[in-house]
């Protein structure tokens, strides 16, 4: 099943947060991306739909292990592509947009083939 970038974006920002936080509300996903809070409600409402968050009746987030899985996926990669830019050269305002950019299209194959090289050197 193919996952939209959008999708994508919000499970790795409930992974975040749940690091951070407690626990996870639609608020708190709201104010860390900066959408108003009914846009986030529908993301939820599909992510739920889809099997890959819970949501509890005090309205408390929780990625299930699909979601789990695509969150730490997009997070890895995410950290390493910006410290890879970062370390190149680029200021991190943008190797971190560009990383978030980047994380969502390229193939788990050159990924892996990219962290090789780079721990290899």
């Amino acid at each position: 099943m193919t996952i939209r970038e959008s999708a994508e974006n919000y499970l790795e920002t409930i992974l975040m947060l749940s690091e951070r936080l407690p626990v996870v509300r639609s608020v708190d996903i709201a104010t860390e991306l900066n959408f108003k809070k009914p846009s986030i409600s529908v993301a939820m409402k599909h992510l739920r739909e889809n099997g890959y968050i819970t949501v509890t009746e005090q309205g408390y987030i929780y990625l299930t292990d699909k979601g789990q899985e695509i969150a730490e996926t997009m997070y890895e990669r995410h950290k390493f592509l910006s410290s890879w830019l970062i370390r190149l050269g680029v200021d991190e305002k943008t190797a971190t947009e560009d990383a978030c950019k980047i994380e969502h299209d390229i193939s788990k194959e050159s990924f892996e083939a990219i962290k090789k090289y780079i721990s290899g050197h």
